[in-house]
This record gives C-alpha cells, sequence and structure tokens, in this order.
C-alpha cells in the first residue's frame, strides 16, 4: 500500500467489517490489523457483538482468545455480568468512547463484529421511541409465563408484522419490548425505525458474505463442534450453578448457551446432550446466519467481500485502495 493510501486510511474514523456467524470475521480483522500495523498504521478492535460483553461466556460467544488479543489491542469485550442487560445505546456510547481514545493514540479502529442492530445505531443513530414503562411490561411477561413467548410472538405479528417478521419466536427482550411501544403508543415499534432514513456510514463497511451458501453451513457445522469440544456444556453448567440466571435473560437466550440450557433441563447427559445441542445449536446458528446476511443485503452501500474466497485480506485491501 502507497504512502498516500495509508494517508487516506489514517483519515477515516474506522473501518466496518460485517458478517454473519462462522464468516471468518476475527481471522480476517486480526490479519488486516497486523498488515497495517506493519506499515505504520496500528489498528485496535472494536467489538460490534451482543454476546461478547459478557464475563464467563467465551466458548459458546468464540470470544477471542488470549493469543488473538495479542495481535491486536481488542475493546468492549467482558463489560458487563450475565445477569445485566445491554443496550444499543450503550454500546453506542462505549463504541463511540473507545474509538475516540484510539484515535488519540493515531490507531484506526476496525469495527468489527455481526450484531447488525448496533451498526444500524452507530451509523443512523439511536430511534427516538417511547420510554420504557415498567407496569406495561410487567403485564407482558405475566401474560408471557402464561401462555408462552412464541404465542406473544403470534401477539406481534398482529399488531407489527413487520418487527415479527425479524424477530425469532422466543426473542423475549425484542418481543417484549415491541408489544411494550405498541401499547403505550398505538403505533409499532416498525413505525419508528421508518422515519429515520438510513444513510451511508462514514467509512468504509465491509461485508463478508459467502458465494456459496453450503460453506458457511459447514463452518457453522464445524465450529460448534469445536465449542462442544471444548466444553461448552461445562461452561454452561457452570453458569447454571451461580443459581441467578435463568434461561430468560438475555445472555442465556445467545444461540449454543440456550440450546444446551434447554437439554441440560430435559434431563440429557453424555453423548445423547451432545447430539441434540449439536444438531438443535447447528440449526440454530443457521438461522442466525440468515438474519444477519438479510440485514446486510439491506444495506445498498456495503462493500461485499466473498469470505469463501482463497485469500480474502487481499480482496479487501484492494477495495481499501
Amino acid at each position: 500500500m502507497s504512502a498516500a493510501g495509508l494517508d487516506g486510511l489514517r483519515a477515516l474514523p474506522w473501518i466496518a467489517l460485517a458478517g454473519p456467524t462462522a464468516s471468518g470475521k476475527t481471522a480476517l480483522a486480526l490479519d488486516l490489523a497486523e498488515h497495517l500495523a506493519a506499515r505504520g498504521l496500528p489498528a485496535e478492535i472494536v467489538s460490534v457483538d451482543s454476546a461478547l460483553v459478557y464475563r464467563g461466556m467465551d466458548i459458546g460467544t468464540a470470544k477471542p482468545t488470549a493469543q488473538e488479543r495479542a495481535r491486536a489491542p481488542h475493546h468492549l469485550l467482558d463489560l458487563i455480568a450475565p445477569t445485566q442487560a445491554y443496550s444499543a445505546a450503550q454500546f453506542v456510547a462505549d463504541a463511540q468512547a473507545a474509538m475516540a481514545r484510539i484515535r488519540e493514540r493515531g490507531a484506526l479502529p476496525l469495527l468489527v463484529g455481526g450484531t447488525m442492530l448496533y451498526f444500524k445505531a452507530l451509523i443512523d443513530g439511536l430511534d427516538d421511541m417511547p420510554p420504557s414503562v415498567p407496569p406495561l411490561r410487567a403485564d407482558i411477561e405475566a401474560q408471557a409465563a402464561e401462555q408462552g413467548w412464541a404465542f406473544m410472538h403470534g401477539e406481534l405479528a398482529k399488531v407489527d408484522p413487520v418487527t415479527a417478521a425479524r424477530l425469532a419466536p422466543l426473542d423475549a427482550q425484542r418481543i417484549s419490548r415491541a408489544l411494550e411501544v405498541y401499547r403505550a403508543s398505538g403505533r409499532p415499534i416498525s413505525s419508528f425505525h421508518r422515519e429515520k432514513k438510513a444513510k451511508a456510514p462514514e467509512g468504509p463497511f465491509f461485508s463478508l458474505e459467502p458465494e456459496n451458501r453450503a460453506w458457511l453451513h459447514e463452518r457453522i457445522n464445524l465450529r460448534f463442534e469445536q465449542m462442544l469440544q471444548a466444553g461448552l456444556v461445562a461452561e454452561v453448567e457452570a453458569l447454571r450453578a451461580r443459581g441467578d440466571l435463568n434461561i430468560e435473560l438475555p445472555s442465556m437466550r445467545c444461540v449454543g448457551y440456550r440450546q444446551v440450557w434447554e437439554a441440560l433441563d430435559a434431563g440429557l447427559s453424555g453423548a445423547p446432550l451432545r447430539r441434540q445441542v449439536l444438531e438443535t445449536g447447528s440449526a440454530a446458528t443457521r438461522q442466525l446466519a440468515k438474519r444477519q446476511l438479510t440485514w446486510l443485503r439491506s444495506m445498498p452501500w456495503r462493500i461485499s467481500i466473498a469470505c469463501d474466497a482463497a485469500q480474502p485480506l487481499h480482496a479487501l485491501l484492494s477495495r481499501v485502495a
């Protein structure tokens, strides 16, 4: 890369690298950070991942290892306990503060992750929605306790089919919030989103997308097997043993954790547990990847990179240049 090209990168507010789960974001981000650092432009990674903020949840979230963190500084990892909630608004505040400090050090922020809602909040700004109404939320949660979140998802589909279509039937936190907004304002939460026009990001936004969907599915299956071999079940058992967590918390609804928790609730153990979790966890991860790709393909300004290409770093650098 030429000196002029590096000067151009120094002027950027950030480079974003998004993509579905298992698409190789971490590896590509580290390769990019080392490539830039070798040419005199240090880079630091800012996580855009709603699962990586939780302490004690390392295996199932594919959190960067100590060796990976040694290759480039990482930010917004291990911020809160799994009992706590973390919002898009908090992410925007934390990410902006982290990027300001990175720029003060003369480094380039690399925004890396797959939580598309966080990317949207950072790029488009936050929606001006009604504040939370605790009594309404309590009523919704009481109804869900009686009839289940799948039923509540159906209720949401009646009043806000747009939002219901993008939410999983057991996404309790977001279903609850969407119903709360509707009952408080008489308007679907999707109407608040539509009022704000999406805008192009300030920095280059790279999107890792497979040309062959089967390639991504194979990687998802392999990675879930590797998580089980690395001790995912034991990690969830330790979280259950704390006594202060339950399956409806946002942290325990993360893909992988929920499937292990449900298998343990069903009394499974050993090989039967592993077989069920591998099947249900891989299927849930494939659905997550599908939703992530849908988000990405709705962004007309994204710069698509084939994650199943032989050398994605070369493709990315050519587009940067």
